[in-house]
């Protein structure tokens, strides 16, 4: 139901998969998704199965409006909506460095990106799939981190489950356009047609931005049964990653 990763001393994180859950198919069962079509309470029950799995306060845990950008969000407790609004700010990237407040990503083929920084006592997640790996939603988090006192050699970072680029086909033009900006991204399939490696480019703007230790899970959400992956079902829910610092 959820694999622990270690970003250091006092930082707890780890990566869920669709095991455990209360959703029913297509969704089943451990859909963490609230925008996916499944039913609310079934949400509400499997988001409070892991907080309790982590040792989470109940409540305290920042979920983003994933727009697939650039934003980043600085976040004391739940992101309030904008004014008028009912939905949380459109964002893909969030930070922290309040104690025992969790930040959730939310992907299904897109890559869940966590840094932590155990010495200043920092934590963010991203939301990084082919545009917000093109407008470098990471190596924004880093540099607002960096504001609030992180440093980039100190930073810890955990690549999670992605589609892989042997997996992941793109239209030639996107590949050359992706790739125009993230040249370490360029990727081809096992079949030989133009394709993308999320992973491989986020490692590299990791590398750019001065993080050096760059941890991954190497499992590929369409290979892998037991996560979600949109390009593989089309109708289906999604896992989460999860960074927090303990109290």
């Amino acid at each position: 139901m959820v694999g622990r990763v270690d970003l250091g001393e006092g930082i707890g994180a780890a990566f869920t998969d669709r095991e455990g859950g209360a959703s029913s198919a297509p969704y089943d069962s451990l859909n963490l998704g609230g925008a996916v079509g499944d039913d609310a309470e079934a949400v509400r029950k499997n988001r409070a199965i892991v907080e309790e799995a982590l040792g989470l306060a109940a409540g305290r845990t920042v979920w983003m409006r994933q727009v697939h950008g650039a934003e980043v969000a600085v976040a004391t407790g739940p992101l309030p909506p904008p004014s008028g609004e009912t939905d949380p700010p459109g964002v893909d990237a969030v930070l922290t460095t309040e104690p025992g407040l969790a930040l959730a990503v939310l992907v299904a083929d897109c890559a869940p990106v966590l840094l932590a920084d155990p010495v200043a006592r920092v934590v963010g997640a991203a939301h990084s799939g082919r545009p917000g790996t093109a407008l470098g939603v990471v190596p924004a988090l880093v540099t607002a981190m960096c504001e609030h006192g992180a440093v980039p050699s100190r930073l810890r970072a955990m690549i999670g489950p992605v589609v892989c680029g042997g997996c992941y086909e793109v239209p030639a033009g996107l590949r050359d356009e992706v790739s125009a900006v993230v040249p370490e991204a360029r990727a081809t399939t096992r079949e030989g047609t133009p394709a993308l490696d999320i992973r491989a480019g986020i490692a590299a703007q990791l590398r750019a931005a001065g993080v050096a230790a760059i941890g991954g899970d190497p499992r590929c959400t369409m290979e892998t049964p037991a996560l979600y992956s949109y390009r593989r079902d089309g109708r289906t829910g999604r896992f989460a990653g999860y960074v927090w610092l303990k109290p």
